[in-house]
């Protein structure tokens, strides 16, 4: 059995669940999710928590969807409770970020300026050379950072470019005389 859908859920305060046979409602002070539930696995609510089930333990598939349901519906909980970030750091001589409303603008280093407009329930903030991209569901934001990554991803000559702000980037040595 997965060790992952084992594990209850706990429902923190200010968030309510709706369990319906092939769905469950989560709503929240951030916003609201639908997490659609697999064939064999079905949810029960107790108090406050939430506990998945199983029914056909012999299948791999069945029990592979019984984790990816609780992680799932984990996140859509914490989602609507707290919100996800993920923050993005300029690295770059004249590299830089602009937020107006539901639009990020940047330069950096092309012959034109890059606008990217924000997908609804995720916003973005800018803060000197950082980008802090926020919103409830875990998948939107995450989404949106490789996206906004790619525009310019780290060079490994240099370091110039967007990158995460805890991500590694190996540095290669340069020609030699």
């Amino acid at each position: 059995m997965s060790r992952v859908g084992k594990q209850p859920i706990s429902i923190p305060a200010g968030v309510e669940v709706k369990i319906q046979p092939d769905h469950v409602f989560v709503k929240g002070p951030k916003g609201e999710m639908t997490s659609a539930l697999f064939k064999g696995v079905t949810v029960q609510q107790e108090e406050n928590t939430l506990v998945l089930e199983c029914s056909n333990l012999d299948d791999k598939k069945t029990k592979s969807f019984f984790g990816l349901a609780r992680a799932l519906l984990a996140a859509n909980i914490e989602g609507v409770s707290k919100g996800f970030e993920k923050v993005l750091e300029l690295r770059g001589v004249g590299y830089r970020a602009q937020a107006q409303g539901s639009k990020l603008n940047l330069a950096l280093g092309f012959s034109h300026p890059i606008e990217y407009d924000m997908p609804e329930g995720v916003d973005v903030r800018v803060e000197q050379s950082k980008i802090i991209i926020s919103g409830y569901d875990k998948q939107k934001v995450g989404q949106v950072a490789a996206e906004v990554r790619a525009f310019r991803p780290p060079e490994p000559y240099k370091g110039k470019g967007v990158r995460y702000v805890d991500e590694y980037v190996a540095m290669k040595e340069g020609k030699k005389a």
